[in-house]
């Protein structure tokens, strides 16, 4: 069975779980979180949405 998962919703378990048991604070990761969207308005987005796709295929194993 193959089962989907966006990677959004795992960086956010992710983020949930450094909050809940790391005792990172909140503000920090919003403050990640806003960097990642500005960041997503360089030039440096096209370089890094290719990267984070060949990363996920690479791990999936479905180098396309």
């Amino acid at each position: 069975m193959t089962v989907s998962l966006p990677l959004v919703v795992g960086l956010g378990f992710f983020a949930w779980g450094a909050v809940r048991f790391l005792g990172v604070r909140v503000w920090i990761v919003a403050l990640i979180a806003l960097f990642g969207f500005w960041l997503s308005r360089t030039f440096l987005a096209p370089a890094i949405e290719s990267g984070t796709r060949s990363g996920v295929s690479d791990i999936n194993g479905s180098r396309a």
